[in-house]
């Protein structure tokens, strides 16, 4: 039988910022795979808020008519970058194949600065509230460095040197744009209900939403024209998912990683390769040129 690797020694002796890309690994998919996706999916909407954010993302429609597609998309893509690593032959490709695709639209270098710091904050923020155990120091610099340097590699300008600064940086940017706009309710909405039809069938998502927003900060559902969750409902969504840390805590932790990439995706049945990555405009697009 596999004997499960110390993680936590294995850790402690790695360099947060030369050995990131293993300590991310290690962090995301054998320590805190369930909580990882769910921290990046609650990252999403605070992207929304950002009104230039909303705006781009309403206007392409594909987070309102392609949702699934376009959560799928963007799962495979962070997931190849995590698991394989960004200066991998495959991570690198779909590195590529992202920055090709931002490239076509007008984003500003502020707004993909946010992006990324929510990437590192978020993880952060979930594990410190439901996680089986807390984040060692070294792991939240990991993800700092990790995420910094996927941001160099998409050209990103002037990303703040340190995790403090970085920090600072998404807190100012959050009370500077968040506001609410009908763009931004209308991909928030589409995303809330994907990630509901997950779990429940449709009868019931009405009822379930106010979990969802139990999950959410003031500042988050102002922007989008959520209501507050009750006191109650908030206490019992948060209940709920100590209970599961604590049973996490108590039952024996996983010796293999959760490899995202090896799932089938609904919207890529059969598979997927980088170029069947991306809105169709732009597949076929690129698929004419290489012709």
């Amino acid at each position: 039988m596999k004997k499960r690797i110390n993680v936590q020694k294995e850790i402690e002796r790695l360099d947060p910022q030369a050995d990131c890309q293993r300590i991310v690994f290690l962090t995301a998919y054998l320590e805190f795979p369930w909580d990882m996706t769910r921290a990046l999916e609650l990252a999403l909407f605070r992207t929304f808020a950002v009104p230039s954010i909303a705006k781009l993302l309403d206007q392409t429609r594909e987070f309102t008519d392609h949702t699934l597609r376009r959560y799928d998309d963007t799962a495979i893509i962070i997931n190849e970058i995590l698991i394989n690593g960004y200066d991998s032959e495959r991570g690198m490709a779909f590195l590529k194949r992202m920055n090709r695709m931002h490239g076509q639209y007008d984003i500003s270098n502020d707004d993909f600065l946010y992006t990324l710091s929510t990437f590192v904050f978020e993880p952060v923020r979930w594990i410190e509230r439901f996680g089986w155990r807390d984040l060692y120091p070294n792991e939240r610099h990991a993800l700092f460095y990790f995420w910094r340097e996927v941001g160099v590699r998409m050209r990103i300008q002037d990303i703040p040197e340190t995790y403090a600064g970085f920090e600072q940086f998404s807190l100012d940017y959050e009370q500077k744009t968040f506001a609410s706009t009908e763009a931004g309710k209308r991909v928030a909405s589409a995303t809330r209900d994907l990630l509901l039809s997950f779990y429940l069938p449709q009868p019931l998502w009405k009822k379930a939403e106010p979990m969802v927003y139990a999950l959410m900060d003031e500042p988050l559902l102002k922007a989008m024209d959520y209501p507050l969750p009750s006191a109650g409902t908030r206490r019992r969504v948060e209940a709920l998912l100590r209970v599961r840390a604590k049973l996490l805590r108590l039952l024996p932790k996983n010796k293999y990683p959760h490899l995202n990439t090896l799932l089938q995706y609904p919207t890529h049945p059969d598979g997927y390769s980088v170029d069947d990555i991306g809105p169709r405009s732009l597949r076929e697009k690129w698929a004419k040129s290489r012709g």
